[in-house]
């Protein structure tokens, strides 16, 4: 049996160890290792409330926007509050950006190279990273699809700016919004600003339609075996993302992105009580395991027997499921998703859904943008309570799948407990307590590796989860020993 080790993976966001066993070309076990630890809850202890709102943020510089509304619907939930219309609506238009921009991000520079073939294309010097160094891929791309998607390759540098720019018309600036509030936003909408963003959200529903969709579909006409590659568990989570209306309860508002499970082969409604995570495998103490994450107060372990991982291992009801578009797509019953039957849970599955949702909510942006009342309220007044304990949970869903995060205040009306539980400690995390792989774990078992030496499939399924290991980890070291110090003058 031989032992594949890609250390790091390429392409991807963050750093990420897999380790896998090849017998007979076929991966019989998997192990997926995040390499760093993530301090940022503790950075919360003892702060205002409110500083999460920009403290988290700086989690990820890819989807800032996602943990700042999730940790802002933390605050929401402590005080009871929830926004008026316009704040609504604009904090939609702040994430819904930020999709289109993510998306496009992940399949045109991150994926796109494991099938269009830059060497091809003249006007692209393949000899300076990101184009180098890679592994050999067979591509199948005839030449004028080819030219094409390189094309669209660059194309897609614009469309991101675009989708920024949009993003920024709300947000103050990108990345790192300063709008974002409890009780809504402090950007206050003018026919100008809606006039704008609409002008780039038309050019990025064209970029979306004519040139993403097209290149995806390509991809799927010359690459069909890669819809049997990284079936993965088959279970779906999504925690619902953009409200359309206006509620306090997270799950049950009604929302454009609809909550739901999807559990060995049943729809199910969402229920947030059934989180709970374990770190029998992960580089932590075992006393908090199988902690609901409203309470969990992790201490580092990395010298734990037989861990291999900094990320946890988050469960729904003792089962791994997988998030991301494609589990928000099946959630939603989307028809171009369900139509593709079981090849949905493959690689090209994840792409092709990824596409979809990105057109979909692009759509939706434009219409969102014309309902906006210029002279209307954007926010409501709040006080962070003090006297008791209270616990904040903030559930949104971010590109690449549910975002939660839990805010525990003191009676003092600072902050006690931070957790959060990203897309990618969901996705990619070890073995649980009885010894079942993570949803990335279980979608590289049974992929078949034509040649170990260059294993380019499993890098493929990798990056069709478009993980995000900032979001998951971070460095710090364990004894909190300070690594640099500068002062900026």
């Amino acid at each position: 049996m031989a032992k594949v080790v890609v250390d790091p993976v390429t392409r991807i966001e963050g750093h990420l160890k897999i380790e896998v066993e090849v017998e007979g070309g076929v991966v019989q076990d998997a192990w997926t290792s995040g390499t760093l630890w993530r301090g940022y809850e503790r950075i919360m202890q003892g702060r205002d409330p409110r500083d999460a709102v920009q403290i988290m943020q700086r989690i990820c510089g890819v989807c800032p926007t996602s943990h700042c509304t999730s940790g802002t619907l933390t605050i929401d939930d402590i005080c009871g509050i929830e926004p008026p219309p316009n704040g609504r609506i604009i904090r939609n238009l702040i994430l819904g950006s930020n999709f289109i921009q993510s998306h496009t991000l992940h399949f045109f520079h991150l994926a796109a190279l494991d099938y269009v073939d830059v060497t091809r294309v003249k006007s692209i010097n393949v000899n300076i990273p990101p184009f180098q160094p890679r592994y050999e891929v067979p591509y199948n791309l005839p030449d004028d699809v080819n030219e094409f998607a390189a094309a669209c390759y660059l194309d897609a540098l614009v469309a991101r700016r675009k989708a920024q720019e949009a993003l920024a018309i709300w947000g103050g600036k990108m990345p790192h919004v300063q709008s974002i509030v409890p009780g809504g936003v402090s950007e206050v909408p003018d026919a100008q600003k809606i006039f704008e963003f609409i002008t780039r959200i038309d050019e990025l529903i064209d970029f979306i339609e004519n040139k993403y969709i097209p290149v995806v579909q390509a991809v799927a006409e010359y690459f069909p075996e890669d819809f049997n590659l990284g079936i993965g568990c088959k279970n779906m989570m999504a925690y619902g993302g953009f409200p359309l209306e206006a509620g306090k309860d997270h799950v049950k508002t009604k929302k454009f992105i609809p909550s739901g499970i999807y559990l060995r082969g049943q729809d199910l409604p969402f229920d947030p009580a059934q989180l709970a995570e374990q770190v029998k495998y992960s580089w932590y103490n075992d006393d908090t395991h199988g902690q609901t994450p409203d309470k969990a107060v992790i201490e580092p372990n990395p010298t734990k027997k037989d861990a291999y991982s900094w990320l946890k291992a988050p469960r729904y009801n003792g089962n791994p499921l997988e998030v991301g578009p494609l589990a928000r797509m099946w959630v939603m019953k989307q028809k171009d998703v369900r139509g593709l039957g079981d090849k949905a849970f493959s690689v090209l599955g994840r792409h092709y859904a990824r596409a979809i949702e990105c057109k979909l909510v692009a759509n939706e942006l434009k219409k969102w943008a014309l309902e906006l009342q210029p002279g209307q309220p954007v926010c409501v007044p709040h006080k962070i309570p003090t006297g008791s304990e209270k616990v904040g949970m903030g559930l949104c869903e971010a590109p690449r799948g549910a975002l939660g995060h839990w805010q525990q205040i003191s009676s003092s009306g600072r902050t006690a407990v931070y957790n959060c539980i990203v897309p990618t400690t969901v996705n990619a995390s070890p073995r649980d307590e009885r010894g079942v792989q993570g949803p990335m774990e279980q979608a590289l078992i049974g992929a078949t590796v034509q040649d170990v030496n260059n294993p380019v499939e499993l890098v493929k399924i990798v990056r069709s989860f478009d993980p995000c290991f900032g979001c998951a980890i971070h460095v710090m070291t364990p004894d909190q020993k300070t690594i640099s110090q500068f002062a900026i003058n």
